[in-house]
């Protein structure tokens, strides 16, 4: 009987002895198996994770940042105590002790899984398993991935510190709201640096790696809180907390960003604008999406905040002045549904969710509460219904005399009552006195009419302010540098630069008459804006007037494929087509190229490359792009003289000779003081500068500099169509040039541009362009910069470019409509000695200031 007993047992343990042999054998197996193709972990020695690239201000402030991922990473000695504890306690207590995995989690997720029949799963992984899934392994729930995970863990834990993998942990973790790491959801959740968290905070955020898309603070919140207390008591029995403090902190509200309790961060930053965007378009191709995107890129722009604001504010007074004075109110053609408006909880929560432009400084949205014919009640974004400048909306001084329907009919609008209705969302504008004392709320809508300016400095490229439009979230497309236009008599400067630098002068006489040219398109008989010919006339004239019939002379005169070269080496085009018609600034370009363009104008005729970057740095610190590549000799000298400016030696191409480029902006100020932008510009420093309008006043241009700052102003329909009569560069661009500049002298100045070496001045009658003598005086004389050796009046012979249609023509007679500018408009001098300018009439056919045929 014993001996049964004892064969029985003995059988027993025969077969658990051999089932833990062949246990062991098949697990040895396993882990050899999935051991011989794991992937390498030797990449997480030098971590680099996709991190957030930020762009700063000349002043050091952050403007902008983009990320695919948003991820701050910080080195774990920078990660707070209080952090680090946190997640420990919520994810792996045995972190600083056990091996890479922890047998007793891993065999109490097994006991749950049989328990609960495969119902209740709980993860049973370390930290270390989790980097090691996170960074190396798929997340597929299978045997085989844990298996890997196990073995990698345990060889990390025998590679790295666990200081390391800690770090690695808390950077690549995902916790909800497209937040990856601690330092980035900080920020996210509570506004917060790592040190400025509270214990509670800290808890809040440790408790997020379980299910971060199910502990939303506002849509979960009560599941949030109760996450937020456990580890918070995990944290008070792992000893990292006091029982008074934990205590204390699972009483505390969970206050959050996303309850409106904490403004968040991106409300500190500047609205999204062209400015960053285009440095986003461009950084992009440059370094990549990826590099750009996930790079950690610190980012110095060129950008002067005080000018991007003045930029803005002129080109969207120009354009509402424009868009106003058509009478034409559109609205948004956005409502709230009338039942919601009864409920101000409702209205507001519809309101602020209604896609409107919310980037123009003293705009608010608003909706249309109820209406009759003199007054409008409106519920105002921001403003509460009791605020002592109330919410009405009258009749006072409104300027829209007609509604657009959708439909495309215009209808009468005499009052409040026929422009609007109850549930419209509209946008209002705050008008204060001269003493800020609230006047009125007015009626404002974004115009269909877009434009674009750009002001740069002319000796480094560096871009000071870019508005590619009236509103970016209204429309992001950048017009100063995706907007291929028709430049008109803007292109001028650059023939008159070419003729300069072949042999021409300023009192060169070309002659100014009709032309005729066969073409396939029929016979072209170009016009002057003005529809008058005014026979042989100096070529400085040619341009502050904009006489078409002269530029084309010009231009033939000394060839397309001379202007083509002049005109890619200023990288307006790229390339230029040799055709006549192109010389009028018929072929498409930007406004970006031609600011480039007229900066090397301004500048003295050396080549400069317009950049939006100072300066890029990788996440190391080190810089991969750097914009300035002039370089200063005596820097560093410690021994310079008081008040004596370093030594900038510049290495940059020459694009015009220095006395041509003198020459020009000679005549280009003349455009300014006397030409089709008389009257128009008005500044303390010397100023020069150039008009474009092209055939039926489609597009207008005016593009000017000082010695300090170049700028230019484009407006025009998205899609191409008249803006009727009256419009101009000078008569639209000109007042906002003169509007910007006003503000922009004031900080960068200006001086009396510089006069190269190389030749002498010289008294010219500036209607025969012959020599006056040196005593010479009178209105009629001018002093004209020459080249030493060059002739004036008829030295070259009269410029006819081959038409022979110039025999027999008086000369520019005085008095002769000189001042007329390129509307067909005559400026006049009043009794009180001011400059008026008077409106000619339209004329059908004209070519006007550098249109087409």
């Amino acid at each position: 009987m014993i001996r049964a007993i004892l064969s029985f047992f003995g059988g027993i343990y025969s077969f658990v002895f051999m089932a833990l042999i062949f246990g062991a054998i098949t697990a040895g197996g396993m882990f050899w198996m999935y051991s011989r193709d794991l992937p390498s972990y030797d990449l997480l020695a030098q971590y680099t994770p996709p991190t957030i690239s930020r762009i700063y201000n000349g002043e050091g402030q952050i403007i902008d940042e983009f990320a695919h991922e948003r991820r701050i990473y910080t080195p774990i000695r920078d990660i707070p105590p209080l952090v680090r504890d946190a997640f420990i306690s919520a994810e792996n207590k045995s972190f600083y002790t056990d091996p890479g995995y922890d047998v007793k989690g891993i065999v109490g997720a097994m006991v749950d899984i049989v328990e609960s029949r495969g119902k209740r799963v709980r993860g049973g992984s370390t930290i270390t398993q989790q980097v090691a899934k996170n960074f190396l392994l798929s997340g597929n729930k299978t045997i085989e991935r844990k298996v890997k995970e196990l073995i990698l863990s345990y060889r990390m834990s025998q590679a790295f510190s666990k200081q390391h993998i800690l770090e690695l942990y808390l950077n690549e973790i995902y916790l909800g709201a497209n937040s990856y790491g601690v330092a980035a959801a900080a920020q996210t959740y509570f506004n917060k640096t790592l040190s400025q968290l509270t214990p509670a905070e800290a808890a809040y955020l440790a408790g997020l790696p379980k299910e971060p898309s199910n502990l939303n603070p506002v849509r979960d919140h009560d599941a949030a809180v109760a996450r937020r207390n456990y580890v918070l008591g995990q944290m008070y029995l792992n000893g990292y907390l006091s029982k008074k403090t934990a205590d204390d902190s699972e009483a505390s509200p969970l206050q959050t960003v996303q309850g409106g309790d904490i403004p968040a961060f991106r409300e500190n930053l500047p609205p999204r604008n062209y400015f960053t965007d285009e440095i986003r378009r461009e950084l992009s191709d440059t370094f990549g999406r990826q590099e750009f995107f996930g790079g950690g890129l610190t980012i110095r722009a060129t950008v002067d905040p005080e000018m991007q604001a003045a930029a803005a504010k002129a080109l969207r007074e120009g354009l509402e002045k424009y868009d106003r004075g058509t009478g034409i109110y559109r609205g948004t053609h956005k409502t709230i549904p009338e039942a919601d408006l009864k409920s101000e909880t409702k209205w507001r929560a519809a309101l602020a969710s209604t896609d409107v432009s919310r980037d123009v400084p003293g705009w608010y949205p608003a909706v249309v509460l109820s209406v009759d014919k003199s007054r409008a009640d409106l519920g105002i974004e921001g403003v509460p219904t009791n605020a002592p400048e109330g919410h009405e909306l009258t009749d006072k001084n409104l300027t829209w005399t007609r509604l657009l329907q959708r439909d495309g009919k215009l209808v009468r609008a005499r009052n409040v009552g026929d422009l609007l209705k109850p549930g419209e969302v509209v946008l209002v504008k705050r008008i204060d006195d001269s003493k800020g004392e609230f006047q009125q709320w007015s009626l404002r809508q974004v115009p269909r009419i877009e434009g674009a300016f750009m002001a740069m400095d002319p000796k480094t490229g560096r871009v000071l302010a870019m508005q590619g439009g009236f509103s970016y979230q209204h429309s992001s497309f950048n017009r100063a540098t995706q907007a291929n236009r028709q430049p008109g008599s803007s292109f001028k400067p650059i023939i008159y630069g070419a003729a300069l630098d072949s042999g021409f002068t300023p009192a060169t006489i070309v002659i100014d008459a009709p032309i005729e040219v066969n073409t396939p398109q029929g016979l072209w008989r170009p016009k002057n804006a003005e529809n008058k010919y005014y026979g042989p006339t100096p070529m400085r004239t040619g341009l502050i007037h904009s006489r078409n019939l002269m530029t084309i002379r010009i231009a033939e005169q000394i060839g397309m494929d001379t202007v083509a070269n002049y005109a890619e080496r200023f990288g307006v085009y790229d390339p230029m087509h040799h055709f006549l018609a192109n010389a009028l600034g018929s072929q498409v370009t930007t406004l970006f190229k031609l600011i480039g363009a007229y900066s090397m104008i301004a500048n003295g005729g050396e080549r400069v490359t317009p950049s939006l970057v100072d300066r890029v740095q990788d996440r190391f610190g080190n810089t991969v792009y750097r914009h300035d590549q002039r370089i200063c000799t005596d820097c560093t000298d410690p021994n310079l003289p008081p008040g004596q400016s370093p030594t900038i030696e510049s290495n940059r191409q020459r694009v015009l000779d220095p006395i041509a480029d003198y020459e020009l902006i000679n005549m280009m100020k003349g455009v300014v003081t006397s030409g089709t932008a008389a009257g128009r510009v008005n500044l303390p420093v010397p100023v020069a500068g150039k008009t474009g309008t092209t055939n039926d006043s489609k597009d207008v241009w005016f593009i000017g500099f000082t010695t300090n700052i170049v700028a230019g102003c484009y407006m025009g329909y998205d899609q191409p169509r008249s803006l009727g009569r009256g419009a101009y560069g000078g008569s639209m661009c000109a007042p906002v040039f003169n509007a910007f500049m006003q503000t922009a002298v004031k900080k960068y100045g200006g001086t009396q541009f510089p006069v190269p070496p190389g030749g002498h001045w010289m008294n010219v009658n500036r209607y025969t362009g012959q020599p006056a003598g040196p005593g010479a005086s009178g209105s009629d004389v001018v002093p004209i910069y020459f080249r030493d050796g060059a002739q004036a009046g008829m030295g070259m012979g009269v410029v006819d470019g081959g038409f022979a249609m110039g025999a027999n023509l008086p000369l520019f007679a005085q008095g002769e409509n000189d001042t007329q500018g390129e509307s067909g408009s005559t400026t006049v001098t009043t009794s009180s000695g001011q400059q008026k300018v008077l409106p000619g009439k339209a004329n059908f056919g004209t070519v006007n200031s550098g249109g087409l045929y």
